[in-house]
Order: C-alpha cells, then structure tokens, then sequence
C-alpha cells in the first residue's frame, strides 16, 4: 500500500466541486462528488432512531437502486425532524442532481449536516446544485474544495487516500469526511465519502465496510452524543480495471487494507478536531478475553468525561482510567492490570500490577501535553485488543455548543 495526498478525486472517474450557496453566511456550504460511470454503492449509517431525511433516502438507494453516480452534500442545514417536507427537500436534491447529470435520482446519495429541525432553504440549495455542476472537476483542488464545503464546526478539512494492488492493476482509494462534535461510537455526526477505482461485488463492499466501521468510526468519541445524520457512504466504480472478486482472497485482503487505512486515518482526524480539542487521545486495550470486550473497554475510557478532563489538564490521574474500565460492564482482574501513557515526549508506565509505580510526575505531564497522546492498558484476560480515539475535554466545547444556531 501507498499512502498519497489525495481525496474524493484521487480514483480514476471521479469529480467533485464544493462551493458556496448562501446556506451559510460566508463559508462554503455544498458539495457534489460524481462518478463519469455507475458506481457500486456501499453504506453504514447511524442507529439513531431519529434519523435525518437523507439517512431513510439513501438508506434506500443504498439497498435497492442498480448503482449510484453522485452524491450531493450540504452543510449548515441537517434536515433532521422536519417531517414530510424535508423529505420531499431530500428527493428534490437528488432529482435536480439527477436532471443536471444525466442520471436517474435514484442514483444520487443525498447528505446534510448543521442545525437540526430547520426547513432546507430550498431557494438556495436548487441554485447551490446547478453550481456545483458547472464546477466538477477531478483535481487535487477540487477534492479540497468539497472537504472544505461539508465542514460545520470542524476546524480543518479530512480527507486521505492510498494505492494498492489488485491483481496487478494500481487501484486508488480516497475519502473525505466531516465531524467535530456529537461523536460517539455506533456512529456520530459524521458524513464521511469514500470513492475507489477498485472492481468489486457489492455485498463483498459493504460486508468489508461494516467490519472496518466497527474498528474505526464505531470506536471514536468526543461527547458521548450520536447524531441524526451520520452516513459513511462507499462508491466503487471499478475503472482500474482489475478482476472483480466475490469472496475471501489475496485482492480482498488488500482492499480491506487500503479501505481500512483510508476509515482510519479519517475517524483519528475527526477525533483529533473535536469540538474545543487540543490533543487527540488514543486508547489501547490488549490482553481482553474477546474483541468486543477490548472495543468496550477502549471506548470506555476514550468516552470518560474525567479522563478527558485530565488530559486537558496534562493531569496524570491514572486512578480515572482504571475507574473507566471497571464501569465498562467488563470482567477482568485489577490487581492484574498495567498502564502507560506515551507521545512524542516518551513513554512512562504509570500503573503495575493495579498498582502505582512511582512514576515522575514531570514527565507524566511533558508526556500529556503533546498533541497526540497514547493510553495503554495491559490486562491478563486473554490475548485480545482493541484502539479507540477520544480527544480532551475543553472549555472550549462548552462554547462552542452553548451558541451553536448563532
């Protein structure tokens, strides 16, 4: 695998524009992604019971259309709990995308993100789409310009994309994802696009994106909220050429590298830009009797609103990651656990045995004031592990959130 400055255009076929409709007052506030051919669709999407207009569409689309070729995007406006009205504004979008592009609707994924329960100021978005039409373009730029139009209070575009090899033709994957606050594990308010030029199955596609978001956006956590409107949406239109596949073989286990380091890398930016955040907090649990115990465990200290508090402060309080994984819902022993925070400035154990080592409170501090900060804890349960990514906890998001419609 080849890591690569890439995003949503990086693939052969596809185009995207992001531009500004007027949705938001001066930001850039929709975006378009579109393949030059139909497109395998994959799609995980939130298991919020209220669910936004565009998650019931293209959950839809996702399961029964033939393909998909384009998905359209706005920000500012989340088109959530607004009824019959906001699904029709939801078909709208997609049957003027459709129009403009030459496409049934029903090959088009629709996606909002902002402000839960405002009508879709229709009046702007129809134009915003007939723009973004008139922009497509499959440059580096234009990959960057719809990053920065699915931005709400992110503080900086996601995008990532990679090269493998699948049975000897270079295949490319790349992704662009938004999310900084209502963030937590079984999705969160995230949009996240990926598009690849890879030739593959469909139930294969999204069989291999459930288990990947398992590992990575079901294990991120900024708030312990999950939203409306979180969609991870997959479009594979296999222009590389390479043989398609329908089952476990050498091609599928490098697909799943690429498509897990492309979900990764966006679900550790998300983490590292939450809302207030000054560090990204990754958490490791090895030595669980399962897998999922590993992924509870992680997530529990990742979610902990005083462990990421103590991050904030450079505290190291170790005593609260100990407390997390006991109130997980987990068997495991504490006089048997070991634990240590690392970043850039070093490595330090801090607990053995469940005990404290007497460690050097001036360097546990130097180590939590990086802007990457690791967690590792060792239990003696069985050989199982897991990583989730959380952020620290700031005055800054109190902020954020208390003025969030103004």
């Amino acid at each position: 695998m080849k890591i690569i400055d890439g995003g949503v255009t990086s693939p052969l076929g596809f185009e995207a524009a992001g531009i500004h409709a007027g949705i938001k007052k001066e930001k850039p506030d929709m975006a378009l992604v579109r393949s030059v051919c139909p497109a395998v669709p994959a799609g995980t999407f939130t298991t919020n019971v209220v669910k936004a207009a565009p998650v019931k569409w293209d959950s839809t689309v996702c399961a029964s259309s033939e393909f998909v070729q384009a998905v359209v995007v706005n920000s500012g406006v989340a088109n959530a709990c607004t009824g019959p009205e906001g699904m029709k504004s939801c078909e709208e979008m997609a049957q003027v995308t459709g129009d403009l592009l030459g496409i049934p609707a029903e090959s088009v994924f629709v996606a909002s993100t902002g402000v839960i329960g405002r009508q879709m100021p229709m009046d702007k978005i129809v134009p915003g789409i007939e723009k973004l039409a008139r922009s497509l373009a499959d440059s580096r730029q234009a990959a960057s310009d719809a990053a920065h139009a699915i931005m709400t209070t992110d503080t900086r575009p996601k995008e990532a994309a990679c090269r493998i090899q699948l049975g000897g033709k270079t295949v490319t994957i790349g992704g662009m994802c938004k999310g900084s606050g209502m963030i937590h594990p079984n999705m969160a308010t995230m949009l996240c696009f990926v598009t690849t030029d890879a030739a593959v199955d469909r139930c294969v596609l999204q069989q291999m994106l459930r288990g990947i978001v398992t590992d990575t956006f079901n294990m991120i956590s900024v708030d312990g909220d999950t939203s409306t409107n979180d969609s991870v949406l997959v479009l594979a239109n296999g222009m590389a050429g390479n043989e398609p596949f329908s089952g476990p073989c050498a091609d599928y286990d490098e697909l799943q590298e690429g498509l897990t380091y492309v979900l990764r890398e966006l679900s550790k930016m998300i983490a590292g830009d939450g809302e207030g955040a000054t560090s990204l907090f990754e958490v490791t649990v090895r030595g669980a009797a399962t897998k999922e115990d590993a992924r509870t465990l992680a997530r529990s200290v990742a979610s902990s609103s005083l462990v990421k508090a103590a991050l904030f402060g450079h505290d190291a309080n170790w005593g609260r990651i100990l407390c997390a994984l006991g109130y997980a819902g987990v068997p495991f022993d504490p006089d048997a656990v070991s634990l240590w925070i690392e970043s850039a400035a070093g490595r330090l154990k801090l607990v053995e045995n469940g005990m404290d080592t007497g460690y050097d409170e001036e360097k546990a501090t130097q180590i939590l004031s990086q802007d990457s900060v690791r967690a590792e804890a060792l239990l003696s349960e069985g050989e199982a592990e897991a990583t989730a990514w959380g952020c620290d906890l700031t005055y800054d998001y109190v902020r954020i959130n208390g003025d969030y419609r103004s």
